[in-house]
């Protein structure tokens, strides 16, 4: 079964989050909240099944960006790095392949249309404890070693 997943990147996350489930019936899945309570990841369910996430936006005012990015779980690395290949001819890489705490490949490409892709090979969760904060306290580790 292919699976294209939704991420909506928007501007309080916290009330897309009710709007949605309250609009769609949708029941709020795994989720990561951010220090200031804001949705670092939310997965919205419907009936059991994906139905979309919704990310806080990294831009205060997110007006002039789309705020919709399309998922695509690829087999193999081999298959990430060809459709990446093909996508962003005319287009944009805006993450350069590599390993992310829930998926060990990814990348994001706009593809000269202007369609946001998220790439990944099949994710997993990060740990329980998992935080975007030591996220980002152990890259700046890594960083510096």
């Amino acid at each position: 079964m292919i699976y294209l997943g939704v991420g909506l990147y928007v501007n309080n996350s916290r009330k897309a989050v009710e709007i949605y489930r309250s609009a769609f019936g949708l029941e709020l899945g795994y989720h990561v909240l951010n220090e200031d309570g804001s949705y670092y990841h939310s997965e919205l369910l419907k009936d059991g099944s994906p139905f979309c996430s919704v990310v806080e936006a990294d831009e205060p005012k997110n007006k002039d960006k789309n705020p919709v990015q399309l998922g695509y779980e690829c087999k193999t690395r081999e298959e990430l790095e060809y459709v990446l290949s093909i996508l962003k001819e005319e287009g944009r890489v805006d993450m350069d392949i590599c390993a992310l705490s829930w998926s060990p490949c990814a990348a994001v490409v706009t593809d000269q249309f202007g369609v946001n892709w998220f790439l990944s090979l099949p994710q997993h969760r990060p740990p329980e404890d998992w935080s975007p904060a030591k996220a980002e306290q152990n890259e700046t580790i890594l960083t510096l070693n």
